[in-house]
């Protein structure tokens, strides 16, 4: 008998919850058709739209400091890297091996040590200030349904004492609910219109708080790892001294915001264009002594681009020789293997010489060799080309010859040129030497 008692009180709340979702849902159509009225509070709407942003800000606030955190770990990890590079290349009877092994463990420690006080004293409790949102957000949504009953309730009595006949035990029961109705919203009001203008007015002392004791760890972390930054100068510079004869010169290399090119290209990372591989065309081995093949080095900003200016037709003795006789005359004054001068006279302004006849080749307008980036290239400046390593570029003459700066050359990446068909977005000026000829 207790077990089906306990079913009827069970099924009884079931159906009083369902009963109460639909009076809210019929009186939420009915306020939103016009035909009944609601009871409005600006000021709490107000409150409740600050709870929100100040959700929304310490939810992204929250987000950024775990991101910060997880940079901070990374580098962590970098720099044990490094510094277990340092401790396998320092042999072991080179002076200072035992400082600088003591270095590493004291910078790993540092690390630890900073990234752990920063979830101590920030990450955690940016957690608790975050923690006490939920609760109050349920609060409000609560309050939003007990308005709607409070509303629901107040129609009701007042239809029941405007109706025609009465009913006075109706109205007492109606007027009972009404009470109940707005006691319950009510006290659910008042405790929200105190703890949403005080919540709002937290975020200052909190944000001040957490943005102070970052500040101040990152401070502290830094001051001790100049330190030890410092002491692991020191320990160079003594090695150093002992082998001095055995010194290593930096050269500067161009900065990647450098804010002008000038007339001289960037140097590649190796920095020396004539390191730039060569491409091999027949792939047989160069004979001793024979020069190196014009198409499979970057030339020099100094050096002329004779190859180049025959392959276009842009040289003094292109006008006055057939394609044919360009290729003899270059193969019999160079140490080019046929192939390669074939391969160059083959494409003449953007066309394919064959036994069938000319067949006009996929290319932009006045092509006239391509070259392939042999180094990554950072881009400083808009009309740059950005590159990789391995992208082929078609170089096209510039518009003016004069705008050419020495060592610069004019092209558009061949994946763009197969894609957008668009010279005009798509071409850019890149660094000679950062690539080499392939045709």
């Amino acid at each position: 008998m207790a077990e089906m008692g306990s079913k009827g009180v069970t099924a009884g709340k079931i159906a009083s919850n369902v009963q109460k979702k639909l009076t809210r849902a019929q009186e939420k159509v009915l306020q939103k058709l016009g035909k009944a009225d609601e009871t409005k509070d600006e000021q709490f709407e107000q409150c409740v739209q600050n709870f929100n942003k100040q959700l929304t800000e310490g939810t992204r606030l929250q987000k950024d400091l775990r991101t910060y955190l997880a940079s901070v770990k990374a580098m962590h990890e970098a720099s044990k890297k490094l510094n277990e590079c340092l401790q396998e290349v320092y042999e072991p009877d080179w002076p200072g091996r035992d400082e600088a092994n003591k270095i590493a463990e004291n910078n790993d420690l540092l690390w630890v040590d900073y990234h752990q006080k920063l979830v101590d004293q920030a990450l955690l409790t940016m957690d608790t200030y975050l923690g006490q949102f939920p609760d109050i957000k349920s609060r409000i949504a609560k309050r939003g349904r007990k308005l709607v009953d409070f509303d629901s309730a107040r129609h009701h009595y007042e239809s029941l004492q405007t109706a025609k006949k009465k009913d006075e035990a109706k109205i007492a029961k109606a007027e009972e609910e009404l009470i109940k109705a707005q006691k319950v919203f009510e006290e659910m009001n008042v405790d929200l219109q105190e703890e949403l203008p005080s919540l709002w007015n937290s975020r200052v002392g909190f944000y001040v708080n957490t943005f102070q004791s970052i500040a101040g760890l990152e401070e502290n972390f830094h001051k001790e790892m100049s330190k030890l930054n410092q002491n692991l100068s020191d320990v160079l510079v003594s090695l150093e001294k002992q082998h001095g004869s055995n010194t290593f010169t930096i050269k500067a290399q161009p900065s990647d915001n450098a804010p002008a090119k000038g007339n001289k290209s960037p140097s590649p990372p190796d920095g020396s264009p004539a390191a730039t591989p060569e491409i091999r065309v027949n792939h047989e081995p160069e004979p001793a002594g024979a020069a190196t093949p014009g198409a499979a080095l970057p030339k020099s900003p100094s050096q002329p681009a004779e190859a180049s200016e025959v392959a276009c037709g842009t040289h003094p003795a292109a006008g006055a020789q057939e394609p044919g006789e360009t290729a003899a005359s270059e193969a019999a004054s160079s140490s080019l293997p046929a192939v390669v001068v074939e391969t160059f006279s083959a494409t003449v302004n953007g066309t394919v010489e064959g036994g069938s006849g000319a067949g006009r080749l996929d290319l932009p307008p006045g092509f006239m060799f391509k070259v392939q980036a042999q180094h990554d290239y950072t881009a400083t400046d808009t009309d740059e080309l950005q590159l990789k390593a391995g992208d082929v570029v078609l170089v096209i003459p510039f518009q003016n010859p004069e705008e050419q700066d020495e060592g610069w050359l004019m092209g558009v990446k061949e994946s763009d040129w197969i894609l957008h068909k668009e010279l005009e977005k798509c071409r850019g000026v890149f660094p000679e030497n950062f690539t080499a000829r392939v045709q």
